[in-house]
């Protein structure tokens, strides 16, 4: 069964901090390419100073990111910045914003506390694969700080969204958050503490049977809580079902959410040496139908045209722009034949196995590993430097369709990595779950 409950959060003081979008930020793992100094210097409250702060010579087991966190968090309370809810709530999250294609549409949330399960009990189930250094970093900042700032992304089943019904009703009323967050800066979060009894009951009953909810975002910070959960029942075996330790915070969508949104991720090789454009080109022929295309725009309209499509996909490099589109869906099975159709028809899976593995001769363990690859959201940097670098290549890739994670999921197979983005990101800042030993739920 799918536990949640409501708690009592800790939150900015609105007395204190009269905007909230100096204080919020992305997800610790998108915090790159100088948006952490933007955050810094946004406000000297910014939460980014606690999930993702900043490292300096001389950092030593006393002094270092995560005791400076401890700090920070310890502080801001002392400072009435940061306050304890009066009573335990759940948190009701709007994301509104436009799509690319035009219109605008609002992705529904609510922030809860949710019992921690492991995988193989078929309740809560991961989408793609993961690796140990973000857990590892992430475990250490949850003993250090004894709190969970970001939010666990997760779908779960509700084909006539029922629960985002019983929620509409109980936020008929102004927000208690509004803001915009820095880097996504089109969308507009909302946010409203909801605490009436009667209305997390109903939520809590329609959400108990469920199963096969899948993370969407945030795999490495869920396998974090369950170690440090693990850790924590070692130390405390006579701790209670309720102890805080048992559970995470998480943002809960619904899987036929009217705004729910995937964007596709493009890949950017660098430093590839083995073989030249040319040469990629009369292999990816075996295999692909290779069409020349003559600038971005017509690349990119060829990508919408491919959209529902299996195994389409753009290849730029210093050389020209082509679009490529699988021949035969049967080369997939007999390089991958012990994964599932649904699997082998995704477009990172033929990406990663067939082009990047077979074709290229580039190893999954160096992928895995990140080397010489980047994954672009936009993928302007990329386009920008093929042009300069013989060595680099830019793959562009249409997004994967919701249909595809639920099938991989059922089947129990786990996607390339950055397979999905879904978009927008669920910020940081606007409640923290304390999970320290005495802390009951």
């Amino acid at each position: 069964m799918a536990n949640i409950k409501p708690f009592q959060g800790i939150r900015y003081n609105p007395q204190k901090i009269e905007d909230m979008s100096k204080v919020i930020s992305q997800p610790y793992d998108r915090v790159r390419h100088g948006l952490q100094d933007k955050y810094y210097d946004l406000s000297e409250y910014n939460i980014v100073r606690i999930i993702k702060g900043k490292e300096f010579e001389g950092d030593d087991q006393e002094n270092n990111v995560y005791t400076r966190a401890r700090s920070y968090l310890q502080q801001w309370l002392e400072e009435d910045v940061l306050q304890r809810e009066d009573e335990p709530a759940l948190y009701v999250y709007h994301q509104t914003f436009s799509l690319p294609g035009g219109g605008t549409v609002t992705r529904k949330s609510f922030i809860n506390a949710f019992e921690l399960v492991r995988f193989d009990e078929g309740i809560v189930l991961p989408h793609e694969k993961t690796h140990a250094g973000p857990k590892v970093d992430r475990l250490k900042l949850t003993r250090a700080t004894e709190t969970y700032f970001g939010n666990i992304f997760m779908l779960y089943p509700d084909p006539e969204n029922k629960v985002d019904a019983i929620l509409d009703r109980a936020v008929d009323r102004e927000p208690d958050i509004q803001a915009k967050e820095l880097h996504e800066k089109d969308v507009l979060h909302q946010v409203w503490v909801v605490t009436d009894q009667e209305v997390i009951s109903q939520v809590r009953a329609e959400m108990e049977p469920k199963r096969n909810l899948i993370i969407a975002d945030g795999h490495h910070r869920y396998e974090t809580a369950l170690n440090y959960r693990d850790e924590q029942r070692e130390k405390f075996p006579d701790a209670p079902e309720n102890a805080g330790f048992n559970y995470r915070m998480v943002a809960l969508v619904s899987m036929s959410n009217p705004g729910l949104t995937v964007l596709p991720t493009h890949r950017l090789i660098s430093d590839y040496k083995k073989m030249s454009a040319p040469e990629i080109l009369e292999k990816a022929g075996e295999y692909f139908q290779v069409e020349e295309v003559p600038d971005r725009a017509a690349l990119e309209a060829r990508m919408e045209d491919a959209l529902g499509s299996v195994g389409c996909m753009g290849l730029v490099s210093k050389d020209g722009m082509y679009f490529l589109s699988l021949n035969d869906k049967e080369i997939m099975k007999e390089l991958a034949p012990d994964r599932v159709k649904a699997w082998r028809e995704l477009d990172v899976s033929i990406l990663h196995n067939l082009v990047f593995d077979h074709l290229m001769e580039i190893p999954e363990e160096k992928i895995d590993k990140k080397e010489n690859i980047e994954y672009l959201r936009e993928p302007d940097m990329g386009y920008e430097e093929v042009q300069e670098k013989d060595t680099s290549f830019l793959f562009i890739l249409n997004a994967t369709r919701i249909e595809q994670v639920k099938a991989c999921t059922k089947a129990g197979e786990k996607m390339p990595q950055k397979s999905t983005d879904f978009y927008p990101k669920v910020i940081t800042g606007f409640a923290m779950l304390p999970i320290s030993k005495d802390e009951r739920l």
